[in-house]
């Protein structure tokens, strides 16, 4: 089976339109593909989304999976390397080797992912951060990986 092109991000059960729709503003002007997992913690037509992702939204790739299994079905099926960014994680994002068709994988910001989903996971990822901070905004998180991801796969 061969891996799909194309690097794509994954959404756990996001909770909040705007970071949402920030994602999938960036993800539609970098020609990547968006999954949510649902269920999400907001309406996806919710004005708060439209607002974030702006006309955007339109030219963007999102496929919406009912729950996590079916995600993972399709992602095995698909033959595509799951990339969990994870504050547990203790690889650096900037120092592990992306490939084409693989997922970035960000969890709720209200809760990471459950244990079985880091289990799954191929590998988890750090973005490291100096100065005490818990985490960074998950909009952010999802743009300088796909940044690192990018710039490596080309």
């Amino acid at each position: 089976m061969n891996v799909k092109s194309g690097i794509r991000i994954a959404l756990y059960q996001p909770d909040i339109a705007g970071n949402t729709g920030t994602i999938l503003r960036m993800a539609a002007c970098l020609g990547l593909a968006v999954d949510i997992v649902e269920p999400a913690g907001f309406d996806l037509s919710d004005r708060n989304l439209k607002r974030a992702g702006m006309d955007y939204l339109e030219m963007a790739a999102l496929t919406r999976h009912v729950d996590f299994d079916s995600f993972e079905a399709w992602r095995r099926n698909e033959n595509r390397r799951l990339l969990l960014f994870s504050t547990r994680a203790a690889l650096p994002y900037c120092e592990f080797a992306y490939q084409d068709g693989d997922i970035l994988l960000f969890g709720r910001e209200s809760a990471g992912v459950p244990d079985r989903v880091h289990e799954l996971a191929d590998a988890s990822l750090l973005i490291p951060m100096k100065g005490g901070g818990r985490s960074l905004n998950v909009a952010l998180s999802a743009a300088m990986a796909a940044g690192e991801a990018l710039r490596q796969v080309g």
